[in-house]
C-alpha cells in the first residue's frame, strides 16, 4: 500500500508540475487570464501558471496567414452582376487585442472584406473592373487595415485572385476578343501584301534598271569595237598610201591599177557600170600598161638564179 501511495503521488506531482510549467514555442504567443480576467501575455520560452488559478485564454501565431475567401456576388456600376474571390494577408500584432477585440476574427474580416469589395466594385464599370486589379487591391488594403487595427491584425496584401463576369458576358467578350484578333489578322495580312507587291514592283524596277545598263554597256561596247575596227582600218589605208608614196610609183603602173578597179566593176556583179570620162586616152593607158608588164617581165627574167645550198 505505501508503494501505491509513492506512485499515486508521484503522478500527481508530475502532472502537477506539466501543468505549472509551459514553454511557449517560437513565432507564438499565450493570452494567459486569472481568476477570468485578462493577467498577462506569454511570449517565446519558459513560463510557470499558478495552478487552479490561471487559465490560457488563448494561443495565437504571430505568422503571416493567408486566407482565401469564397467569390463574393458584386454589381459593377452598370448593372453586371459577378463573381469575384480574394486572399487577404494579414499577421496577428497585438494577441491581447486579437483575442478580446472581436468574436470570430477570421469571419469579422471575410465580413468586412466582402463589403469592401462591394462598395469599391459599385464605383467601377464592368471595363474598368477587369483592367483596374491593382486599384482594386490598394483600396481594400487601406480599408482594411485600418478597420482592423483595434482587433490586433496588420493587413499586408489584398488580391483579387478571379474575376467571373456572367455567362452571356463571357461570350460577348470572347466574340469581341475573337473579332479583334480576326481585325489584327487582317491588317497584317493586308501589310504584308502591300509589303510584297512593293518588293515586287522594286524588283522589277532594279531589273528593268539593270537590263537598260547591260543595253546600254553592250551598244557602248559594239560601238566602241566598230570605231576600233574603222581605226585600224583608216590606219591601215594610210600606212598603206604611205608606203605607196614614199614607193613613188609610175603613173603607168598608177592607170594599171585603176584598169583593175573597173574590171572588178565590170564583173557582171554591179547593177552599174562606171565609165571613164577620157575614152580617147584609153588606147594610151593600154599601151603603157602592156610596156610595164614587159618591163616586169624582163625584169624578172634578168634576176639570176637562187643556187641552193
Amino acid at each position: 500500500m505505501q508503494i501505491i501511495f509513492i506512485a499515486v503521488l508521484v503522478v500527481l506531482l508530475a502532472a502537477l508540475l506539466f501543468s505549472i510549467v509551459k514553454v511557449v514555442p517560437q513565432a507564438n504567443a499565450y493570452v494567459v487570464e486569472r481568476l477570468g480576467a485578462y493577467n498577462t501575455t506569454w511570449n517565446t520560452g519558459l513560463h510557470l501558471k499558478m495552478p487552479f488559478i490561471d487559465r490560457i485564454a488563448n494561443k495565437v501565431t504571430l505568422k503571416e496567414v493567408v486566407q482565401d475567401f469564397a467569390p463574393q456576388p458584386v454589381i459593377t456600376k452598370d448593372n453586371v452582376t459577378m463573381q469575384i474571390d480574394t486572399v487577404v494577408y494579414y499577421q496577428i500584432t497585438d494577441p491581447k487585442l486579437y483575442t478580446y477585440g472581436v468574436v470570430g476574427p477570421v469571419t469579422a474580416i471575410e465580413t468586412l472584406t466582402a463589403t469592401t469589395l462591394r462598395n469599391i466594385i459599385g464605383e467601377l464599370e464592368l471595363d474598368e473592373t477587369l483592367t483596374s486589379r491593382d486599384i482594386i487591391n490598394t483600396k481594400m488594403r487601406a480599408i482594411l487595415d485600418e478597420a482592423t487595427d483595434p482587433w490586433g491584425i496588420k493587413v499586408g496584401r489584398v488580391e483579387v485572385k478571379n474575376i467571373i463576369p456572367p455567362r452571356d458576358i463571357q461570350e460577348s467578350m470572347e466574340k469581341q476578343m475573337r473579332a479583334e484578333r480576326e481585325r489584327r489578322e487582317s491588317i497584317l495580312k493586308a501589310e504584308g501584301e502591300k509589303r510584297s507587291r512593293i518588293l515586287t514592283a522594286e524588283g522589277e524596277k532594279e531589273a528593268l534598271v539593270l537590263r537598260a545598263n547591260a543595253q546600254k554597256e553592250a551598244m557602248i561596247a559594239e560601238a566602241e569595237g566598230k570605231a576600233q575596227a574603222m581605226e585600224r582600218v583608216y590606219e591601215a589605208e594610210a600606212k598603206g598610201i604611205e608606203m605607196i608614196r614614199n614607193a613613188d610609183p609610175s603613173k603607168e603602173y598608177l592607170s594599171l591599177q585603176g584598169l583593175k578597179t573597173y574590171e572588178k566593176l565590170a564583173d557582171g556583179k554591179a547593177t552599174k557600170i562606171v565609165v571613164p570620162s577620157d575614152l580617147q586616152n584609153m588606147a594610151s593607158l593600154l599601151t603603157a600598161a602592156r610596156e610595164f608588164v614587159k618591163e616586169e617581165d624582163a625584169a624578172a627574167t634578168a634576176q639570176p638564179p637562187k643556187v641552193k645550198r
